[in-house]
């Protein structure tokens, strides 16, 4: 253990400084495995080796408001020079550089980065908080603008409608997120036009990433049953403790084959003969429960899920549960709105610059959600219950900071200190409800070309949230 702690402090302190604060977190190993598996490890002397471009994708999502050859130069991640004074002392690097940098590198690294790390993450946060002894996740799907060139376009497509085609290229990204950490455990990324796009069909490479002893909340989108009995088999048909729920849809086809309690029921459905055809293992019919509820003020609602003992799961605290799939709606807000800063599209003008990229992303999400998990603990509330957009703020500082001026012996005491400062950005506890009437003011189109309609101003009241 002696040795392996020592081998892990040489590796943090040949991290740059300005990521330092994520080398216990991020292992040096993982980077280093990676890189020779795809076979992009530096060979040659470069002043932005493999590893250290992997560091740079990352902060790339960390620094959004910065171009990208600020980033290296703000954070200090290129080595010296070789010739001349000015050379050693400088920390630019020719954009050209940076440019043919990251091509060397590929996307390929980054996702197995990613694989690994997510795994091991999310496992740690869900076993810290459980129900009935099942890790909670919830899978769902959103799009990224990326920039509009031929190449991009070719590969990921561009989105129409009646009217006019979209703006820019899209890609699509679906994740399995930890539901009560926000850590994205997998995600598949992939085009947003074309056979084969859609969310339901990128899900299907994320069934395989599913641990066991765990429970799948998703969205009515993803309702097909030959994909929910893939979810609960293995590849060889064995039955597996990883169970899902799902809203029903409004034409849903089902035999009750017996009344568990008030609004609880097990039934059996039909697989029809194109989800057999997508997944062959899928049988006839499918068991699964029922469960009905309704919320005031809201219409009836209808769950289906694969936990069908309902003394050991209680109907009651299911349909409880499944609002819980908001968490996922979440996590996008603070990875596109807050992370991304709502720009109009990625940097990456070549496909495979955007994969890099997403993947980036993904790292970089993860990581500012492990320091606020840190923080949460610290401070011995819900990792929901800390800020996202004051805890990046504060990492970004912490970055610059460091890069600069702390010295490398410093960096437990720099660390610590962080992880107070983070534990002090509590949110209050989430309403239930809310004790006011919502209004929003829409003023007429036209009041800037007619002052005097400038006072029509109509309030539009919403209905009441519960």
């Amino acid at each position: 253990m002696e040795l392996q702690a020592a081998l892990n402090s040489m590796q943090q302190a040949g991290l740059p400084a300005a990521v330092r604060q994520f080398g216990t977190a991020l292992n040096a190993s993982w980077i280093d495995s990676a890189l020779r598996e795809t076979g992009t490890a530096t060979v040659r002397k470069r002043r932005l080796p493999a590893e250290t471009v992997v560091w740079l994708v990352i902060s790339m999502a960390l620094f959004r408001n910065c171009s990208i050859n600020s980033v290296v130069a703000q954070l200090g991640l290129a080595l010296p020079g070789s010739k001349g004074i000015k050379a050693t002392s400088s920390r630019t690097v020719a954009g050209s550089a940076v440019a043919q940098s990251r091509e060397r590198l590929g996307d390929e690294p980054l996702q197995a980065i990613f694989e690994r790390s997510a795994e091991t993450w999310t496992d740690n946060a869900a076993d810290a908080d459980r129900w009935r002894g099942l890790a909670l996740y919830g899978v769902d799907g959103s799009v990224l603008k990326v920039p509009d060139t031929a190449d991009n376009e070719e590969a990921f497509g561009r989105p129409g409608s009646r009217f006019a085609p979209a703006g820019y290229p899209q890609v699509r990204l679906v994740v399995l997120m930890a539901l009560r950490s926000h850590l994205v455990r997998a995600a598949a990324v992939g085009a947003c036009r074309g056979k084969g796009t859609q969310e339901q069909r990128l899900a299907r490479q994320l069934w395989s990433s599913v641990p066991e002893q765990s429970l799948t909340i998703l969205d009515k989108g993803f309702l097909n049953y030959g994909a929910l009995h893939r979810l609960r088999h293995d590849e060889n048909g064995g039955v597996t403790a990883r169970h899902w729920l799902v809203p029903a849809r409004s034409n849903s086809r089902f035999t009750v084959l017996q009344t568990l309690g008030d609004g609880d029921e097990l039934a059996e459905v039909p697989i029809l003969r194109l989800a057999r055809k997508q997944y062959p293992r899928a049988p006839k019919t499918m068991k699964l429960r029922i469960i009905t509820y309704q919320v005031e003020g809201w219409p009836v609602r209808r769950l289906f899920t694969s936990l069908l003992d309902h003394e050991q799961y209680p109907a009651d605290e299911i349909a409880t549960l499944y609002h819980e799939r908001w968490e996922v709606e979440l996590g996008y807000g603070e990875l596109k709105t807050q992370m991304l800063e709502r720009k109009e599209s990625l940097r990456s003008r070549k496909p495979k610059g955007v994969r890099q990229e997403v993947w980036g992303i993904l790292i970089a999400y993860n990581l500012v959600r492990l320091k606020m998990m840190e923080a949460a603990e610290l401070a011995g509330v819900a990792p929901t219950r800390i800020s996202f957009k004051n805890s990046l703020h504060l990492i970004r500082v912490f970055s610059q900071v460091n890069a600069w001026a702390a010295p490398a012996g410093t960096m437990p005491t720099q660390h610590q200190m962080l992880l107070d400062m983070l534990a002090v950005l509590i949110l209050p506890e989430r309403r239930p409800e809310r004790h006011y009437r919502r209004h929003v003011k829409v003023i007429k189109s036209g009041h800037l070309r007619n002052p005097g309609r400038a006072a029509t101003i109509e309030l539009y009241e919403t209905r009441k949230l519960k």
